[in-house]
């Protein structure tokens, strides 16, 4: 007989002696493992040019145009539904990507080591706001960032992190939930720890108008963090993967069609419903639901590690931002301490006594308690192109956990 608590012991301990540190940078091609010049990785669980959203289409677009392989928009559909590009979920590499999460092979990715268990994860640098390749957008304007990203940011930030040696990035999420984030709408404070380690490294190792670019970059971009905590939060996750018997959630994850998870004891099988709209959501001047793509994604990976919506108490702004209060933020969190299968011994809820964040979704809670996982999230258009229209909260959807439920019974039974 499976002992299903002491397995759900097993993975949180294992998710809670991570330590996930920023060692350098790398394209993809180099590092992630599996990649390949004619593969696109993207946010979520498995999907087909045919199946694909609008940004995740728009991206792909942008990200063939990029890498040279188009010249245009036309051309980069074409190639894209040719059969010939090859479409990976950023989870089946090491990887995670927010929004769209398309990473091509020549794009820079951070990379995460976790210190105590040995694997690694990657993530691609943060583009900023509105107008980017994430949120579906492939301007020229977008193509000419990225560029910049590649030739210009990604070895200045290089250079400066290996003049460091290492970046502690729990150690930065511990400080940054102290300072109002969930670390995955906002980040601000992540960032600001972020470039006070980075700069005096990169005075040191970029010519003064190269660092000076990069640094103001970063500082106009609070989501600079969230491209970081991600990784950190797959580098922990991992380990957790695999353990005979334990119901713990190690995936959850959106391509903007789908809505998927991946449970411990179950291997790397996806259990997916229709992913749908935040329907508690905040607006950017000039659009509405109606132009809101569904929930798309695999920065839900921080709920699953036990931080974002599951730490909004934590953050009295992001509540702030979609209407709230500061008690809809804890009531929010104190809800996800039923639906897990403990506490983090290292994040913490300041006006929660600083008790620790609810950490490892449980699938047989969320079932017996009827309770959903709570995510706050980006909303990007639904037609590529366009790029960001809001932000909002969203509860994952029930049907992901009934179908895993099922399996674990099947498999265990």
């Amino acid at each position: 007989m499976i002992d299903i608590d002491n397995a759900n012991k097993e993975a949180l301990n294992k998710l809670l002696s991570a330590r996930p540190m920023l060692v350098g940078l790398d394209k993809a091609i180099n590092i992630v493992p599996g990649m390949k010049k004619n593969m696109i990785l993207h946010a979520g669980p498995p999907i087909d040019w045919e199946r694909m959203c609008g940004p995740i289409r728009g991206a792909v677009i942008g990200a063939l145009i990029y890498e040279g392989l188009a010249d245009n928009e036309e051309e980069a559909k074409k190639l894209a539904a040719s059969g010939e590009i090859e479409y990976s979920p950023c989870h089946h590499h090491n990887m995670v990507g927010p929004m769209a999460g398309i990473v091509s092979p020549s794009m820079p990715v951070y990379i995460v080591k976790n210190e105590e268990h040995g694997n690694t994860a990657y993530a691609t640098m943060n583009e900023g706001l509105g107008q980017v390749l994430r949120m579906g957008a492939y301007s020229p304007k977008v193509i000419e960032h990225l560029k910049w990203m590649e030739e210009i940011m990604y070895p200045a930030m290089d250079k400066a992190i290996k003049k460091i040696g290492k970046v502690d990035l729990k150690n930065l999420i511990a400080q940054a939930l102290h300072m109002g984030d969930e670390l995955h709408n906002r980040n601000k404070g992540g960032t600001s720890l972020l470039i006070r380690i980075l700069a005096p490294a990169m005075v040191i190792t970029s010519v003064p108008d190269i660092a000076e670019a990069v640094l103001k970059f970063l500082d106009s971009n609070d989501h600079t963090f969230l491209n970081l905590s991600m990784p950190a939060a797959k580098a922990s996750l991992d380990p957790a993967r695999n353990v005979e018997g334990s119901t713990m959630v190690v995936v959850m994850a959106r391509n903007g069609t789908d809505f998927g998870i991946q449970v411990s004891g179950l291997g790397d099988e996806w259990f997916t419903t229709p992913a749908t709209v935040p329907p508690e959501a905040l607006y950017f001047p000039g659009f509405t639901k109606e132009d809101a793509n569904p929930d798309i994604g695999d920065s839900a990976i921080m709920e699953t590690s036990g931080l974002g919506g599951f730490a909004i108490g934590a953050s009295p702004a992001i509540v702030q931002f979609v209407g709230g209060t500061p008690q809809d933020g804890l009531n929010r969190t104190l809800s996800m301490y039923e639906i897990t299968v403990g506490e983090n011994n290292v994040y913490q809820v300041p006006y929660l006594n600083f008790r620790g964040t609810p950490t490892g979704i449980d699938i047989r809670k969320v079932l017996e308690k009827n309770v959903l996982p709570f995510i706050d999230t980006g909303i990007a258009h639904k037609e590529p192109g366009i790029g960001q229209v809001g932000a909002g909260l969203v509860d994952a959807p029930v049907e992901v956990f009934k179908k895993a439920v099922v399996k674990f019974a099947e498999k265990y039974s």
